[in-house]
């Protein structure tokens, strides 16, 4: 998803186990901000976000694969109203361990149902941010930027 990087507060959680990265998004000075690709260390987002002093205004999955997913329900557990959102061609993954790849690991992992489904050019306003959603499959058939 393509932003106004001017003045934003990037922060990024890197998993130690498939060393994927979840990132934080919000304008300094605000008190919300966007958590993109929740993965496999919930807990360590979450305090993150405690010690940034912030509520989510939405929850963004780029893809729907495991090591990008994880983390969604933890993140709804603690913020039921916050939106999930993630690419039209991904969405299924959430609730399929076969689509988003963690049942081969063994380790099934689902996730709450999208709140909303993105596609190529939508327009989102999230924590005072600008965002222009790309379509960009190859790594996963509903990959969004």
């Amino acid at each position: 998803m393509q932003s106004d990087k001017s003045a934003l507060t990037i922060r990024s959680v890197t998993s130690t186990l498939f060393e994927e990265n979840a990132y934080l998004i919000a304008r300094p000075g605000r008190s919300d901000g966007v958590i993109v690709d929740p993965g496999l260390e919930p807990e360590v987002i979450l305090a993150v976000v405690d010690d940034l002093h912030w509520t989510p205004s939405a929850i963004l999955n780029t893809h729907g694969h495991a090591d990008h997913i994880a983390g969604n329900g933890a993140m709804k557990q603690r913020w039921p109203a916050v939106p999930l959102i993630i690419g039209h061609g991904d969405a299924s993954k959430l609730s399929d361990p076969v689509g988003n790849l963690s049942a081969g690991f063994g380790i099934p992992v689902t996730s709450p149902p999208a709140d909303r489904t993105v596609g190529e050019g939508d327009l989102l306003e999230l924590g005072g941010v600008h965002w222009t959603v790309h379509e960009t499959p190859g790594h996963s058939r509903g990959h969004v930027v």
